[in-house]
Order: structure tokens, then sequence, then C-alpha cells
């Protein structure tokens, strides 16, 4: 009967390691599908030509060798992007606990330059992370940017007093240090569950080969 049992438990302990092989290569290829399905699709993969609020120019490529998180949005808007902003500003600051972790750079581009000079972005940006970098540019320049990641953007029509709102998608882009999108979340992502997601991407990465 021991034997028995012996020989029970010992299949048994195959078995249990030959699911959690299985199942740890299917997570794999998950993650490697997902990647791959996002290179193809060229999100964020080409570059962008800004300036930041002192009015240096910035390029996607300055900013290879280490995390983003980038969301698109307007100064004017009256709450989803402060909401955004903060739970942005919230989840670099639990990242940055982890004194492990890699850099990370938070940034925000306008999607109404009309108004969103570099003066108004450095007013606007003080209060949320110190971090955060503001980038805007021509008209032409801001819309080639939301388009390399497929942001949508409309801007309404002008009221009485000449104000108007800017339609865009609500979506905060994580960049990996080799420029490649690794994911996007939207607004049912609380700060906790974005720094959990950055966190796992960051764990998991292997860079690009040369």
């Amino acid at each position: 009967l021991r034997q028995r049992l012996a020989v029970a438990s010992a299949v048994a302990g195959v078995a249990t390691a030959g699911w959690l092989y299985l199942r740890h290569r299917k997570e794999e290829q998950q993650r490697a599908r997902r990647l791959r399905q996002l290179r193809e699709l060229s999100l964020g993969q080409g570059d962008f030509e800004l300036r930041d609020t002192s009015g240096t120019p910035r390029r996607k490529a300055d900013f290879l060798g280490q995390w983003v998180l980038l969301y698109f949005g307007f100064t004017h808007c009256p709450d989803v992007c402060p909401e955004e902003l903060e739970k942005l500003s919230r989840a670099v600051e639990l990242l940055e606990r982890d004194p492990a972790l890699p850099p990370l750079q938070p940034l925000f581009v306008t999607v109404d330059p009309e108004r969103d000079d570099a003066a108004a972005l450095a007013r606007y940006l003080r209060d949320f992370h110190p971090r955060l970098l503001g980038l805007t540019g021509t008209t032409e320049q801001v819309r080639e940017a939301a388009a390399r990641f497929r942001v949508y953007v409309s801007t309404g029509p002008r009221d009485a007093d000449g104000d108007y709102v800017v339609d865009h998608s609500v979506l905060t882009f994580l960049v990996d240090p080799d420029g490649i999108l690794r994911d996007c979340y939207g607004r049912s992502r609380t700060a906790e569950e974005l720094a959990r997601s950055v966190r796992a991407h960051m764990d998991t990465y292997e860079p690009l080969s040369p």
C-alpha cells in the first residue's frame, strides 16, 4: 500500500510540475504574441518632433533606454485629464518607492497646441508629479505624434467666447526602453493597478537583440 501511495504521489508530483510548466509556457507565449501584435500594428513605433516646457526640442529617440508613461490631453480639459494625470502621478510615486526598479519618465503631450504653449503647460503641470514632462509643438507636429499612437483627436466648435473642447482618446501608454509600446491603460484602471502592470512589464522585460 505504501509503495502504491508513493508511486501515486510521484505521479501526481510529475503531473503538477508538467501543468505548471505548460502554464508558464502559455503565459510566455501570450506575452510574446501580444508584443508581436503591437509591433505589427506599429503603435508608437514612429518618431515625433515636439518641444518641452523649456523650449528644448524632444524626439521619441531621446527617451530610449528608459521606461515611459505617456498621456495625451489638454490643459483646458475640465475633469478627465486632471483625473488621469493624478492617477499617472500616483502610479509613478508608487513605483519610485522601489529603488531597484529602472527609471520611469512620465510624459504629457498636449492635443491642443493652440492654447497649450510651453508656458501654459508649465503652469498646468505644477499640480502633478514633479518629473512629469510636458510636450507641445505645432498643430501638425502634435497631430502627427498623436497619430503615431493611434490617438483620436477632434476639436469641437467654438462658443461665443471663442472657447472649445477637444475630444480625444483617453489612454495612458507604456513604452519600453527599446521604444516599443508595451501596454495601454484606460480610465477604468486604478493607479495601483497601473503600477502593478508596469512593474510586471519591467520584471519580464528583455532587450531587443541588436
